[in-house]
């Protein structure tokens, strides 16, 4: 099969597309001919060696842990998904380095389900990495419902384009601090938007005079800080980039992890018309450190994919 190797850390010029061996399929995985790939900044920061320490990597590397094709194949301990069916996951693995960029993956079982009826590919690749962790902080930790007014940092980016749609589909009012170019991406999903920066308690005050009852935060840089003076109830936060940040507030740091009912409830609302990944771009596997340069400009709104033909 062809993927995207890299056979040292550094930057998107290390990324070669290549021919490699074919998956192998053990008793608990699921091979999957890949459609779609999308990007997350783990799999760059991957790329570059900035999470060495953090993760055994096997080589050469193959990064990408977004997925959405179609099952090719299964281990005989797997039940519930079967050859033939469209499929998305998230595709981490216990070794870092046979990963999505590439025509197959093979995919724990844990980590795959039936992919949303209404999606297409593409669309599907961007929510299991992202969707699983806006699902897991705000439904999980957060316990987000009716009658709650959540603030979301970084409220158009990966995640929090998909935090926005499930704190809206949960019934919750949703203020989002995003820049001022996507204020109104923003309102077209259904939030309220203010400017980051010097002064957004002032900000956040003059849609919300109460304040707000819960913090997602998607951006780190300290937002919680920010966030303080507007924050009803101190440990009510999570944080996908500041641990230390969100436990000293009695709050949750969210790593997320693969999880096949929390795949099926982000399908269902999908399927329900409640949750649309927004894509920035589709690029083929060949033009991959395209992607990744793209994917890393700071610059995205919602998702970056591969299109694997």
């Amino acid at each position: 099969m062809r993927a995207a190797v890299i056979d040292e850390y550094g930057g998107p010029e290390q990324l070669q597309v290549r021919e490699v061996e074919d998956p192998r399929v053990g008793p608990d995985y699921v091979l999957v001919r890949v459609h779609a790939a999308s990007l997350n900044p783990v799999d760059y920061k991957i790329v570059a060696g900035n999470l060495d320490a953090a993760f055994p990597v096997v080589w050469p590397l193959i990064p990408g842990w977004d997925v959405a094709g179609e099952v090719i194949g299964t281990g005989p301990a797997v039940r519930h998904v079967e050859v033939g069916q469209p499929v998305y996951g998230y595709a981490r693995k216990d070794l870092v380095g046979t990963g999505s960029w590439a025509e197959q993956v093979a995919l724990p079982a844990r980590a795959v389900a039936p992919a949303p009826a209404d999606l297409d590919p593409v669309a599907a690749s961007c929510l299991p990495l992202a969707g699983m962790t806006a699902w897991q902080a705000l439904v999980e930790d957060l316990e987000v419902g009716r009658g709650d007014t959540l603030l979301i940092h970084a409220a158009t980016g990966g995640v929090g384009h998909l935090a926005t749609q499930i704190a809206l589909a949960r019934g919750a009012r949703v203020i989002g601090t995003c820049s001022e170019p996507n204020h109104d991406f923003l309102r077209e999903l259904g939030g309220e938007p203010v400017s980051y920066g010097e002064g957004l308690a002032e900000r956040v005050r003059e849609v919300a005079p109460d304040g707000v009852d819960a913090v997602a935060d998607f951006a780190g840089g300290g937002a919680l800080d920010a966030s303080d003076e507007v924050l009803g109830t101190p440990e009510r936060v999570v944080s996908i980039l500041d641990p230390q940040a969100a436990k000293e507030r009695g709050g949750t740091y969210v790593f997320v992890r693969p999880d096949v009912d929390h795949l099926a409830a982000l399908a269902e609302l999908a399927d329900a018309g409640q949750l649309m990944p927004h894509v920035q771009s589709v690029h083929d596997l060949e033009a991959v450190r395209d992607a990744v340069e793209e994917a890393s400009g700071g610059k995205v709104r919602g998702k970056v994919v591969l299109r694997v033909p």
